[in-house]
């Protein structure tokens, strides 16, 4: 069941890749850049967790697992930026302070630093559950920083464009996806805590639209 999930995930990023190509003309670059590096890396996650169990345990599909890990290291946390444009379009008194854009340019570098030291110390074991063949860390976790990180300035950020321009959907976006990976669901599946990081990515774009739109009749 689930690698059947994975494969509709992975499918839906393609369709909302595809569209978010078209979108975003208004916006500053690093917003749309943001989202589509974001979506391309969770079309290649949710890919080769679709299709890893035709493949059976191997090195080379260790490394194709490996780079899920780098993909995530490099791009996540540009949605950092992605919070700051958000802001910056609301045209409110923080958004014309530089060094809150020094700030948020600094903690993505940060950020994308910390993960790539961490990724590259990571040593993966083969996990076989719901008919998935996943490559996890084989040591135990310490707190997710970079995602907590990341998580909390989009929650600002939406809360500072639904006070500003009455747009509510990227908060609750975020809000979603923080309730989906703390609470544990009652089914028997890895894929379906995906959905809400599927709807946390949709509301991305939704907001990056409404935005626009509002930049067009500026």
């Amino acid at each position: 069941m689930d690698k059947y999930l994975f494969l509709a995930f992975s499918l839906f990023y393609i369709g909302l890749f595809l569209w978010g190509l078209q979108r975003g003309q208004k916006v500053p670059l690093i917003m749309k850049a943001s989202l589509l590096l974001v979506t391309a890396g969770l079309i290649y996650d949710n890919g080769i967790l679709a299709v890893s169990d035709q493949f059976g345990k191997s090195e080379g599909l260790k490394k194709l697992h490996f780079l899920r890990y780098w993909i995530h290291a490099l791009f996540t946390p540009t949605l950092v930026l992605f919070s700051w444009t958000v802001i910056k379009n609301t045209d409110t008194e923080l958004s014309k302070k530089r060094g809150a854009g020094l700030a948020a340019f600094g903690l993505t570098a940060l950020l994308i630093i910390w993960e790539l030291v961490h990724t590259a110390q990571l040593s993966l074991k083969p996990v076989n559950q719901f008919g998935v063949l996943n490559y996890e860390s084989a040591a135990s976790q310490g707190p997710p920083i970079m995602i907590v990180a990341v998580s909390a300035a989009l929650l600002f950020a939406g809360i500072v464009v639904w006070k500003k321009q009455s747009w509510k959907w990227m908060a609750i976006g975020v809000a979603l996806m923080a309730a989906g990976s703390a609470i544990p669901l009652p089914i028997e599946s890895n894929a379906a805590t995906n959905c809400f990081e599927l709807i946390l990515i949709s509301s991305l774009w939704a907001t990056l639209v409404f935005q626009e739109k509002k930049l067009k009749r500026a």
